[in-house]
């Protein structure tokens, strides 16, 4: 009997720690949106969404362009993997999608409606790298600002988006 209350204490604590190493990060995966891209003087448009599969950590994701100077049609689908609060907050979401695509995103709530991304890409054989920033207008709506330069592809495009969380 003299036993029950540190078996219970410890058994609190671990039970309090298994919670907080499973806890949302506070991200929202499942969201559509709209972009418009400018690099060069060439504009161009574009359309995403993605959403995680059921209650797992599995992402799936479409973009294509539609209009602008870049034309229609360039397509991507994708299946990832969210890995929630890896380092410091950040969740990391591991990516492979057509045309030989694959890649690695960052993302981190800064507070204040305010989160930031960084990525990394091999498409084409090109490596894309890219940040964004982004500001939370409403739990629904969100609008961001990104920039992405690559090693041989089209350099440094800016991006501005406005997506719809669900």
């Amino acid at each position: 009997m003299k036993h029950i209350l540190p078996i219970l204490t410890i058994t609190t604590l671990a039970a309090a720690a298994s919670a907080q190493s499973a806890a949302s990060s506070g991200l929202s995966y499942n969201r559509v949106g709209v972009s418009y891209a400018r690099s060069n003087g060439l504009d161009g448009y574009g359309l995403s969404a993605s959403a995680l599969i059921g209650g797992s950590n599995f992402l799936v994701s479409a973009a294509t362009t539609v209009g602008g100077d870049a034309g229609n049609g360039t397509d991507v689908v994708s299946l990832g993997y969210v890995f929630k609060n890896v380092a410091l907050g950040a969740d990391a979401t591991v990516a492979v999608g057509s045309d030989e695509t694959y890649g690695l995103n960052l993302r981190k709530d800064l507070g204040s409606n305010i989160e930031a991304a960084a990525s990394f890409t091999r498409a084409s054989g090109s490596n894309v790298w890219g940040i964004e920033l982004a500001y939370n207008v409403s739990k629904q709506i969100q609008v961001a600002i990104g920039y992405q330069d690559s090693s041989d592809l089209v350099k440094g495009i800016t991006s501005f988006s406005a997506r719809y969380n669900f």
